[in-house]
């Protein structure tokens, strides 16, 4: 089938322009200003932006195990509603993804249930560096440099040194000093205070843990993504990249300062925490200096009853995490409204980076080759976030009530429509993502 989409403006790698797109087995054949092509389906965009779908490289779709949070397909509809056409997951799932067969199972199993297209990291252990240096079919591996949820913290010396010295994937960790967490914790001992979650997990506590990771990037040359950057401090240790340190964002520690612990509470405890309005404003900056590349949502969802739960510092009080996948590109829209940034950034923020941070193949522009994975946005529609209307199972956001402008109306994912208008058409299956790591990350492309 042949899906021609004329009059919108399109977001190409280099410019945006007035030209029709032609897609034809799920790629995009052509990119043609006259548009005399024929085709099976005609879209007339008038009025509309046609860009790459999102490519969300941080998420946790919680299946299998804790699939009463979450799982991938409720998770893939969110993404197809919110203009997601491709998620890369995290490994500490209930059994955690770290061997090569717990992979080759969460692929299987994505096959038959994701409506985008999807891939899966490897989780290091202090002793699966062998399982690490075989792997292939993934982005690359996680590894926990701090706790977060789930059990895979791997802070002893050794081990990282063994996994940076012995392994060729991409990696990338969650950054927060074990040690400081833990210091603070036991100062805030017993406090029901979710606002300390802040000064249990801090500036300090980032800080440390992404000095040592990328410390160990640079002695092993080897290449390094900082996922969730969470302070302004974090951003110069960014500069030295070396070609080979990259770095993300997400939309609560751009958008959420400590003072929305009032009007929130729970709901906006995370880990790394939130920090102050000068971070926020500090990571801004990173994305317009170039020194954070990507926007990632970090989606971690949890029941509203588990979100409800007393802060405690120890486990069995509320979980962090929240759930971002299907607002995180009107969120960004929304920003472009109001002129913090352009529509232009949000592609290469969202779209073209985290492809060419992970060597995805095929995705990330819209260019003749490419996947057909495209979104169609409308910059003027104005509408509120509201918990009822969220395709997440967990049936919650915290931007509940904020009303947003601009959002993507229309989704295609491999050329076929996954969604329109707020119909998602449940019978889409997505691809596995294919990764080049000859191409050697985003510093070489």
């Amino acid at each position: 089938m042949k899906t021609l989409i004329r009059h919108a403006q399109v977001v190409l790698p280099h410019e945006t322009a007035s030209v029709s797109v032609l897609v034809e087995n799920g790629k995009i054949a052509a990119i043609d200003a006259a548009a005399h092509t024929t085709a099976d389906e005609i879209v007339d965009a008038r009025g509309l932006h046609l860009i790459p779908g999102v490519i969300d490289d941080q998420v946790h779709f919680r299946e299998p195990g804790l699939t009463h949070k979450e799982d991938l397909y409720t998770a893939s509809r969110a993404c197809a509603k919110g203009g997601v056409t491709t998620f890369l997951e995290m490994p500490n799932t209930n059994p955690t993804t770290t061997s090569v067969a717990a992979l080759h199972d969460k692929l299987a199993l994505a096959a038959s249930k994701c409506l985008v297209n999807y891939g899966f990291y490897i989780g290091a252990t202090t002793t699966n560096v062998a399982e690490l240096a075989h792997a292939h079919r993934t982005p690359g591996i996680k590894i926990f440099i701090g706790s977060s949820t789930g059990n895979m913290l791997v802070d002893e010396q050794a081990a990282l040194e063994a996994i940076f010295a012995e392994t060729t994937l991409p990696i990338c960790a969650h950054c927060e000093d074990e040690t400081t967490v833990r210091e603070n914790s036991a100062k805030f001992a017993g406090t029901t205070n979710v606002a300390d979650h802040s000064k249990i997990r801090d500036h300090r506590a980032a800080v440390i843990a992404t000095k040592r990771a990328i410390d160990l990037a640079h002695r092993h040359n080897h290449r390094f993504h900082v996922l969730h950057v969470s302070t302004a401090d974090e951003v110069p240790l960014l500069a030295d990249h070396r070609k080979l340190i990259t770095a993300e964002a997400c939309p609560h520690h751009l958008l959420f300062s400590i003072d929305d612990y009032a009007r929130l509470g729970t709901l906006v405890q995370m880990n790394p925490s939130l920090k102050t309005k000068d971070d926020c404003r500090g990571l801004w900056q990173g994305l317009q200096d170039g020194l954070i590349q990507v926007i990632a949502t970090d989606h971690a969802p949890h029941t509203l009853e588990e979100k409800q739960k007393p802060y405690s510092p120890d486990h069995g009080g509320s979980p962090s995490g929240l759930p971002a996948v299907e607002n995180s590109l009107a969120l960004m829209l929304n920003e472009v409204n109001q002129g913090r940034c352009t529509l232009q950034q949000v592609v290469h923020w969202m779209c073209d980076a985290p492809a060419r941070v992970w060597d995805i193949v095929d995705k990330g522009r819209i260019a003749v080759g490419y996947d057909a994975d495209l979104v169609l946005v409308d910059l003027q529609k104005t509408a509120e976030v509201r918990n009822e209307t969220q395709e997440t199972k967990s049936r919650w956001t915290p931007w509940h009530g904020v009303t947003l402008t601009g959002w993507p109306v229309r989704t295609w994912v491999m050329g076929q429509e996954v969604f329109r208008d707020g119909q998602i058409h449940a019978n889409i299956r997505g691809s596995e993502a294919r990764f080049d790591h000859a191409r050697g990350g985003y510093w070489s492309t």
